[in-house]
């Protein structure tokens, strides 16, 4: 994306403040937290994320960005609560860890561009560390289990290959699997599926399918995993395979709603130039072509 899109802003975000309904440990030091609102849950895509704080407190002051990675409805089937998953790493992630059920939450969303609905033969979502937030709603999406006021339905087939340093650290596998993706592990340790570095294992998968079929990559986790994830990609397009990939950067957001330019990423023009682009209103998801790494 060459300029920024007027959809991109944030100028139909919606403030909530709320209470956790759920908050608990899904893996080592990893928390999922619910919280209710219809507002968000009825309009987000996947790929969107949120800003959250603790309300009532002045410390830490600025909110945090999570991907939603799940939305649930109520008695009623409507809409109406919203998941986020974490890891326990600093400040406001150990308050929130910290935090009950009950405690009050202010956010701010559905923010971002979210991933786009692009048909294929096959859907490999490659994740490392926390980045495998966004993609359970974006596979559901894409399998047709689930819809977000748009096309849906638009793979035939999906999968997950979920890379950490160790077992204890995957979280989220068993709904990913109830979703109907396949699961391939891979740990720095081999404490779990395969000793091995995801852009290997996507290496070895992309050259097992069929040179024919079309197939979208989307990735999200620490930074070095996703350029080699592009890498890869980008070496088996040079070699005429319908590849298409897209990622979505984690850089370190402290507005959400592009005010401070504190989570700017490179990413190339059309005349081949590059340019500083918010993260938070002109991503988070880029194609990976386009990021100067």
């Amino acid at each position: 994306m060459s300029s920024l899109h007027a959809d991109y802003y944030a100028d139909g975000l919606v403030q909530h403040e709320t209470e956790l309904v759920v908050n608990e440990a899904v893996a080592e030091s990893t928390y999922r937290l619910r919280v209710a609102c219809p507002a968000i849950a009825q309009s987000c895509v996947p790929g969107q994320f949120v800003m959250i704080r603790l309300a009532d407190v002045n410390a830490p002051l600025i909110g945090r960005a999570f991907a939603v990675w799940d939305v649930l409805p109520d008695d009623q089937g409507t809409p109406t609560y919203i998941d986020l998953i974490y890891l326990k790493k600093g400040t406001f992630t150990t308050a929130c860890a910290e935090s009950p059920a009950g405690t009050r939450v202010s956010l701010w969303g559905p923010l971002g561009n979210g991933f786009a609905n692009r048909s294929c033969d096959h859907l490999i979502m490659a994740v490392g560390g926390i980045g495998q937030t966004p993609m359970l709603l974006l596979g559901r999406e894409a399998l047709g289990k689930q819809s977000f006021g748009r096309e849906s339905g638009w793979a035939g087939h999906a999968e997950v290959i979920y890379g950490a340093r160790r077992s204890l650290l995957h979280a989220g596998v068993e709904a990913f699997r109830q979703a109907g993706f396949d699961v391939t592990l891979c740990t720095d340790d081999g404490s779990a599926g395969t000793r091995a570095l995801v852009p290997d294992v996507l290496a070895e998968r992309l050259r097992s399918l069929e040179a024919d079929k079309s197939v979208r990559v989307v990735t999200c986790g620490p930074e070095i995993m996703m350029e080699k994830v592009a890498e890869v990609c980008e070496t088996l397009r040079l070699e005429g395979r319908q590849i298409d990939c897209q990622v979505s950067m984690e850089t370190p957001m402290a507005c959400g709603i592009g005010i401070c330019f504190s989570c700017v990423a490179k990413v190339k023009q059309d005349d081949g130039e590059w340019d500083y682009k918010r993260t938070c209103v002109e991503g988070p998801i880029f194609d990976a072509e386009k990021i100067v790494w």
